[in-house]
């Protein structure tokens, strides 16, 4: 999951379903459930393939935020995020200036760390190099994975890895691109969240939907 991993998260397994009015809710992934953010984030994005720039740059500006906090906290602060950075348009926080820092850090929708929010303005630069040298910067990640979401049939929340070869490889690639918050283990939070991996758990409802 984007940030659960790297949060360390407490994960309580599956719910098996529990009796909701006249219904039954489905099995999910243990990670999303006590909040209803999560549960929304996890029923209707999380896992998704995303192709779109834009959401991929918003995707990497929340995963640089959340360094050692709760994806949980993030999520609840994205609209704060959206506002701030201006929808999430690279090339618009790209211009961000010295005077824009001071009042990003001004602002209680956002995490108000100097690094994370200078390090968004940088990344935003990096990947305006990356799709002008490949296109879109959905062409260039998407390789690291062959083109196609990797599906994993885990069983367990303890067999997911918090990174893997792909996303040390990416880690690297970012890195020498001049990103920076681009660990491998926030690069495969990066993966889980748009789609490059399937990494539901084969009993969560939404295993199969999003590889359709």
């Amino acid at each position: 999951m984007a940030g659960a991993f790297a949060a360390g998260i407490n994960v309580r397994g599956l719910w098996k379903g529990e009796r909701v009015g006249m219904g039954m809710e489905p099995n999910r992934c243990g990670w999303c459930l006590g909040d209803p953010v999560y549960l929304d984030y996890h029923d209707t994005e999380w896992g998704v393939p995303l192709h779109d720039d834009n959401k991929l740059f918003e995707f990497l500006v929340l995963e640089g935020a959340q360094a050692g906090l709760s994806w949980l906290t993030i999520l609840k602060r994205r609209e704060g995020y959206r506002r701030a950075f201006e929808g999430f348009d690279p090339r618009k926080v790209a211009r961000f200036d010295g005077a824009r820092v001071r009042k990003l850090l001004g602002d209680r929708g956002i995490i108000r760390n100097r690094l994370k929010v200078e390090s968004a303005i940088n990344n935003a630069k990096a990947f305006l190099r990356v799709q002008e040298e490949f296109g879109s910067f959905d062409d260039h990640i998407w390789r690291f994975v062959g083109g196609r979401p990797k599906r994993n049939s885990w069983t367990s929340m303890k067999q997911i890895p918090a990174k893997t070869p792909q996303s040390d490889a990416l880690s690297a690639d970012l890195k020498e691109r001049g990103f920076t918050f681009v660990g491998s283990t926030i690069c495969y939070a990066h993966m889980q969240a748009t789609g490059m991996v399937n990494d539901h758990l084969v009993s969560c409802y939404r295993y199969g939907e999003v590889g359709r």
